[in-house]
């Protein structure tokens, strides 16, 4: 009797045995690097973290770790810290050991010249420097433009400081510049520069510009003076900025989708409508809304700090329902800040300039199938007092530099839309990664960097990466970026 042959690795292959691989949105074997730490292989455990990884410091910090949230053990008592066993390796053989950026190197193995077509990168952000250390890995030389005086994106200028120290993220950019890729920072494209003289200097751009303008919240009274954006409040802080924001400050926090969907019901609600349609929680949703929430507290803390006195944060949110971590509220609550929850923003009061935040009590937010569904309870109309008001509602990209006729769509959430369907009618030369392109990374489960620029994806089987290893070859069991690319490079242009 002949054995049936084993199964072939797919993404439900993948999301059915490694939870916490698929959800890493580069594919990070977390498995292998903790079995690694437990066996007590220290540096092979950094080398599978550090892989397919350019920031394996960074993200041992201030990860979003989906990773944990997938993780099986959390279904028996509690996921694996799989965030902080990471940053114990990164701060033993990463940039900020004591080798410095030594192992960061080995990681990659030897950088091939620069003998395939050129690219472009456009923004400095942690999508732009992954898509610049891959293709120069894979052989092409890169040319890195950023807006800013400095590179690292909202890592440097969204994040704050308290939170990721500026040194260590510029050792990572620094080992990633090592590999030789130029850069021209303070250079605009649009302004220093045109779209057309990139694409006449290089075979292909890719856009990486990030989402760094906030969503404004359409309630009456949005335009008022002391009514602040998080983005653009944080950016100022980061930069060294003073913000002026009075004796009392409410942080409005939430995802796109959830205020999205409050202010259709509440308009709804206003005309004696019945609600929207209710909508399924997706996963790019629900990490959307933890990642507004994050920075609200960010904003919130950063307000402390500026020697503001009274904090609030207004959440649509029960306690149970906050898509924010225990830790971030409780260091939150340490801090003297108070966090409303199940309030809504109703409007923004005051003359010339804000007094207050009203708002009215949310009697759910979520329907029995758990689709966003929020409803409202009349007459509970309560005004917080402020003097600022900031809005953490989401944020667009700023897609300006594009200009009428440069022949790119964009998506309604001002992203750019690329159909890897049609490469040739739609962004040919222009592939788009990071949270500038928020469609296709929710429909592609936001594969690495440099696979959104048109290579293949492989998955390894479990094991895989610690087989290699033991042959001599690299770790994690992935191919090496220049492979992969090259193989797909028909693609990319």
């Amino acid at each position: 009797m002949s054995e049936s042959p084993p199964p072939i690795p797919d993404a439900r292959w993948l999301w059915e045995n490694e939870p916490c691989r698929a959800a890493c949105p580069v594919h990070t074997d977390a498995g292998a690097y903790v079995t690694a730490i437990a066996q007590g292989r220290y540096r092979d455990a950094y080398l599978i973290a550090r892989q397919p990884n350019p920031f394996p410091s960074i993200c041992g910090r201030v990860c979003a770790a989906p990773c944990e949230t997938a993780c099986r053990r959390g279904k028996v008592d509690a996921p694996i810290a799989i965030r902080a066993l990471k940053r114990f390796v990164s701060e033993r053989f990463g940039v900020e050991s004591f080798g410095g950026s030594a192992v960061w190197h080995e990681g990659h193995g030897p950088v091939p010249p620069a003998t395939h077509p050129s690219v472009g990168v456009v923004g400095g952000g942690p999508a732009g420097l992954s898509a610049a250390h891959d293709l120069r890995l894979a052989g092409h030389p890169v040319t890195i433009y950023e807006a800013q005086d400095r590179l690292g994106g909202m890592m440097v200028l969204g994040i704050p400081e308290y939170r990721l120290a500026r040194g260590l993220i510029s050792r990572e950019v620094e080992a990633i510049l090592d590999l030789g890729v130029d850069v021209r920072t303070s250079c605009r494209v649009g302004t220093d520069v045109t779209l057309d003289e990139l694409l006449g200097e290089h075979a292909a751009l890719f856009l990486a510009v990030g989402t760094g303008r906030g969503r404004d919240l359409d309630i009456p009274g949005h335009e008022l003076d002391g009514v602040l954006r998080a983005v653009e409040f944080l950016l100022n802080v980061n930069q060294g900025f003073r913000v002026e924001l009075g004796e009392r400050v409410v942080v409005v926090g939430g995802g796109n989708v959830a205020f999205d969907a409050a202010r259709t019901a509440l308009r709804a609600a206003a005309r004696g409508e019945a609600g929207p349609t209710p909508q399924p929680p997706d996963p790019w949703a629900q990490e959307d809304a933890r990642r507004s929430l994050t920075t609200s507290l960010d904003v919130a803390r950063s307000a402390v700090r500026a020697g503001v006195a009274d904090v609030t944060v207004a959440a649509l949110e029960s306690p149970e329902e906050m898509p924010a971590t225990p830790e971030e509220i409780a260091e939150a609550e340490e801090e003297g800040i108070r966090i409303v929850y199940r309030r809504g923003p109703h409007r923004i009061t005051g003359g010339g300039h804000v007094e207050g935040l009203e708002t009215i009590a949310v009697a759910s937010v979520f329907d029995a199938q758990h689709r966003f569904a929020p409803t409202f309870v009349p007459g509970t109309e309560e005004v917080l007092p402020a003097d600022t008001v900031i809005l953490a509602v989401g944020q667009v990209a700023d897609v300006g530099f594009l200009g009428q006729g440069a022949g790119v769509e964009l998506t309604r959430q001002r992203g750019v839309a690329v159909d890897p369907k049609e490469p040739d009618r739609r962004g040919r030369r222009r592939p788009a990664c990071g949270r500038v392109h928020p469609r296709r990374a929710r429909r592609r489960g936001r594969r690495s960097t440099a696979d959104r620029a048109g290579r293949p994806a492989r998955v390894p089987p479990p094991g895989h990466g610690l087989r290699r290893r033991r042959q001599g070859q690299d770790p994690g069991g992935a191919p090496r970026p220049a492979d992969r690319l090259r193989r797909g490079r028909d693609r990319l242009w």
